[in-house]
């Protein structure tokens, strides 16, 4: 163990103030702390100090450290460019800032071990990598991984090196793991597949909906077309077909396209969707809809899904990142991929035995259960804290 400590220091690279990859780690600190650890510390490039989950973290005693501190108009612009650059592979600068204030808390604090909770399989790689210059342990934490986004040439070599040189490499699918190492040519022997916590407190399937006047559908996520796809259902739901029947999609999130997302629907005529903004209650959403519809094109492993299958409700989903590990087509959900004409199929078959969602889901909630652990942060801790030390 480094210098008799237990200490350990977490990073997250997501850029919003708090997102769904973030609840792994931060609910695993109880944990942690049951199983020895000390101090922990949690490093974000922007950290929004008033936000409820970092309230909670200062009240349990988690320090927060800014790696790229600003303030004012400059905060503002600089969030602009950072959120720009990162699109296109040009943060270099910014992210070399933070690398740098990185490196020189790590080598004044010395932790046991380091969490990288990456957003993607390498946007976190540069702040690892200072781990291993250090010679401080870390493991890796990858929470999607995508087919269309490669990382730089430029980058490839320093980060394989980190990837290959981690405690362990835990990721959310083991589509994402096997992208991952096809992406940078190498396979990760040190790596196993970790689960989110599932947000429900249900027990199993929750009362299923009233139909009589329609179908529900939740569209939850971030509205971000990019990854989560919601152009892909705006245009399958503007087909006379969809328009004529008695279904409702909300759209529940937030998120960067959220005006144009509107827009889009207000361009196609789409008259069955409304817009509800954030939902904290999990439960109240599942009460209230009758299934899940995700037309990713992009994905980890969507906690949505985990919840609304432990809820007792199907999933209309892509085939992206884990959905298909899960979900059992046609048995407790349905697959398509993400495009309008294999997506409006999957719907077209859902909708075609929509009177057997309510056993569906029940099978959905009866098959998660055996998949998902019943405290997957609990066990991440474990494993995190036998890493110390090389135990």
């Amino acid at each position: 163990m480094k210098n008799g400590k237990n200490d350990i220091a977490i990073v997250t690279t997501i850029l919003d103030d708090w997102g769904g990859s973030e609840e792994l780690w931060a609910k695993s600190i109880p944990f942690l702390k049951a199983e020895g650890a000390d101090e922990i510390t949690l490093y974000k490039r922007r950290i929004n100090f008033d936000h409820p989950k970092f309230l909670w973290l200062k009240a349990e005693g988690v320090k927060l450290k800014e790696l790229l501190p600003q303030q004012g108009i400059t905060a503002k612009i600089g969030e602009a460019i950072k959120r720009i650059a990162s699109k296109f592979g040009l943060g270099k600068f910014t992210e070399d800032r933070a690398a740098e204030r990185f490196y020189n808390n790590l080598k004044a604090a010395q932790p046991g071990l380091v969490i990288i909770s990456q957003a993607i399989n390498f946007d976190g790689l540069q702040l690892a990598y200072q781990c291993f210059r250090l010679e401080i342990p870390y493991v890796i934490v990858c929470q999607k991984a995508v087919d269309f986004f490669w990382p730089d040439p430029s980058s490839r070599n320093f980060m394989r090196e980190t990837l290959l040189g981690a405690k362990q490499c835990f990721f959310v699918s083991q589509h994402n793991k096997t992208l991952t190492e096809e992406q940078f040519g190498t396979r990760l022997r040190k790596s196993q597949i970790v689960f989110n916590p599932v947000k429900t407190g249900a027990k199993g399937a929750l009362p299923y909906p009233d139909t009589s006047k329609g179908f529900r559908l939740a569209c939850i996520g971030r509205l971000f077309v990019i990854d989560k796809g919601q152009d892909i259902l705006l245009r399958i739901l503007s087909q006379p077909k969809w328009q004529e029947r008695n279904i409702e999609v909300s759209f529940i999130g937030t998120g960067p396209d959220m005006e144009g997302i509107k827009e889009l629907a207000e361009l196609l005529g789409v008259k069955s969707v409304k817009f509800k903004g954030q939902a904290d209650n999990i439960e109240q959403v599942w009460a209230d809809h009758h299934a899940l519809i995700l037309p990713s094109r992009s994905e980890g492993l969507p906690l949505v899904i985990t919840e609304a299958m432990a809820a007792g409700r199907i999933a209309i989903t892509t085939n992206a990142g884990g959905n298909a590990e899960v979900i059992k087509h046609g048995i407790d959900g349905f697959i398509g991929e993400a495009n309008e004409k294999d997506f409006d199929e999957a719907m077209e078959q859902a909708w075609t035995t929509r009177e057997e969602w309510e056993l569906m889901g029940k099978k959905a909630a009866e098959n998660i259960k055996q998949i998902v652990p019943p405290l997957p942060e609990r066990d991440f801790a474990v494993k995190v804290m036998q890493l110390i030390g090389g135990q």
